[in-house]
């Protein structure tokens, strides 16, 4: 008899590919990414080729607690999306109810040896010890993938946000929730622009919500909406 066990916090909320297809984002309710890398094809394993096996994994969102509101904001990851490489780092937008991350996700398998500065431990070396100056060198270390924040867009919605999009300019994302969507510049945390508000004067008037937004994949000032009934 086999018992299998399992945690809420494991089951995955959305899933992305990047733009190649070789690598597979999935985001889960505990607020963790795991990035999965497609098996390089060898003339020995030809098979491998369609394997995805795990290249990283983060915590993107944690548990929050809106003190103004007394509501709990859940980290489970509602969307995903990746950003067109631009150089060997990959980058990543991902959301779960009320804030956005920008995360990079890089390699590095060599390490700087031979500071001036600094000894082998870290520590600062006393200036006055210093007699010859060194040039530092890379040697060889194992593969690391990390993965770090590089922006927070956050305290823009008031309600769940349902899709975030990337723009055809790769300048700008759009994020939306059931009444709003707000479009956001990637240099820019601190201030977005609403560019669709269905909200009603009196909410027992409401008869539909954003259920989904979507940036046209050429057109950068084209994009579509989804809507369903509200009641």
């Amino acid at each position: 008899i086999a018992f299998v066990f399992f945690f809420s916090a494991d089951i995955i909320s959305t899933v992305e590919f990047n733009h190649t297809g070789e690598l597979l984002a999935t985001g889960d309710k505990g607020g963790r990414v795991v990035i999965f890398q497609r098996e390089q094809e060898s003339k020995n394993q030809p098979h491998r080729r369609g394997e995805y096996n795990v290249y990283s994994t983060f915590q993107s969102h944690e548990p929050e607690f809106d003190y103004l509101k007394s509501l709990e904001i859940e980290e489970k990851i509602n969307k995903i999306r990746w950003l067109p490489q631009q150089n060997a780092a990959y980058f990543l937008l991902s959301t779960n109810d009320k804030t956005v991350k920008l995360w990079k996700v890089s390699e590095r398998d060599k390490r700087p040896e031979g500071y001036n500065l600094k000894d082998e431990d870290g520590r600062l070396r006393d200036p006055s010890m210093i007699t010859m100056l060194r040039v530092p060198v890379l040697r060889p270390m194992d593969l690391m993938v990390e993965a770090t924040p590089r922006r927070v867009f956050a305290n823009a919605h008031t309600y769940h946000i349902n899709s975030i999009s990337v723009n055809s300019d790769y300048e700008t994302y759009m994020s939306a929730d059931d009444l709003r969507i707000n479009l956001w510049n990637f240099e820019i945390t601190n201030q977005s622009f609403n560019i669709v508000d269905i909200k009603p004067a009196n909410m027992e008037e409401l008869t539909e919500v954003i259920t989904a937004a979507e940036f046209h994949p050429h057109h950068c000032n084209t994009l579509c909406t989804v809507a369903a009934k509200g009641q």
